[in-house]
């Protein structure tokens, strides 16, 4: 075996599973295994894991593909993105995040975007769909050639204060504290917490572990102070103490595994929200 290729969370459901049975790393049981590809997720949260089930670091490659068709592939291990796919029978256009919800959203062409602006994806297809929203955001890295990366989906969100928090930057939080620590993470979720007891509403950090931090409270800042760098938004909201920082709950093991089991979506193309923007999801794992 020497390329797997997956979505990240089943895949490393897949690696658990070899590794209970075997007793053996991954890369002791597939030795020659040096590629895994992959695409739906970004790939950073659940990095470290996969090198301690490996054993070893193993190069990888992004694609963008759907059920409605193969958008970008990652053709460089240099730029940063995915080369977007223009001649192969997809018509995109691009609405803005921020005004997708309003009553006459514009539609921008390939020629009208910008870099790191957040878009909805809209596709026409020589398969039939028109002006079809397949649900995920995307980012421009590089206007010549046009490379994007996956944001998030455009249902998943956080403002219940207007803080605008999508998928990339709760992902980019967590794999900033992360770095430079022994943490890995095989899941999580991020929810508001608007009628907190006590004390300021907060975001709550639903993580399931795999290595946990020495001091999770120190790791709980280290992720605000990234979600602050990123989010103006949000730093203004803690600044002007509207919210108070991060709040992590520790998610036992499988216990996301058990929930998507619960609601009948584990497995298939089904993956877990980043995000939500009410607590359907946070108050059956608390």
């Amino acid at each position: 075996m020497r390329v797997i290729s997956g979505i990240p969370s089943w895949v490393q459901m897949y690696f658990d599973k070899l590794q209970q049975k075997e007793g053996k790393k991954v890369g002791d049981i597939f030795k020659n295994f040096n590629l895994f590809i992959y695409g739906g997720v970004n790939y950073e949260p659940y990095r470290a894991k996969f090198e301690g089930l490996i054993g070893r670091k193993v190069d990888s490659i992004e694609l963008f593909p759907a059920s409605e068709g193969f958008f970008a592939y990652q053709d460089t291990q240099t730029e940063k993105g995915m080369l977007l796919l223009l001649n192969s029978g997809i018509f995109y256009e691009f609405i803005k995040a921020d005004e997708f919800f309003t009553d006459t959203p514009k539609r921008y062409t390939i020629g009208e975007v910008e870099l790191g602006v957040n878009y909805a994806l809209i596709i026409s297809t020589n398969a039939g769909l028109w002006a079809y929203n397949i649900g995920d955001t995307v980012q421009f890295t590089s206007l010549a050639p046009y490379r994007v990366i996956v944001s998030g989906r455009i249902k998943h969100y956080i403002s219940a204060f207007g803080e605008h928090v999508i998928g990339k930057e709760v992902e980019s939080a967590l794999k900033e504290a992360m770095e430079g620590t022994s943490v890995s993470v095989n899941e999580f979720t991020v929810a508001p917490q608007i009628a907190p007891e006590t004390g300021l509403p907060y975001h709550e950090w639903f993580i399931e572990f795999e290595n946990e931090p020495d001091d999770i409270n120190a790791f709980a800042l280290a992720i605000d102070a990234a979600m602050r760098k990123q989010n103006m938004y949000y730093d203004d909201l803690v600044v002007g103490s509207v919210l108070r920082t991060v709040v992590i709950t520790k998610v036992g093991k499988n216990g996301f595994q058990e929930y998507m089991k619960s609601i009948g979506k584990l497995g298939g193309q089904n993956k877990l929200p980043r995000l939500s923007n009410d607590r359907k999801i946070a108050d059956v794992l608390k």
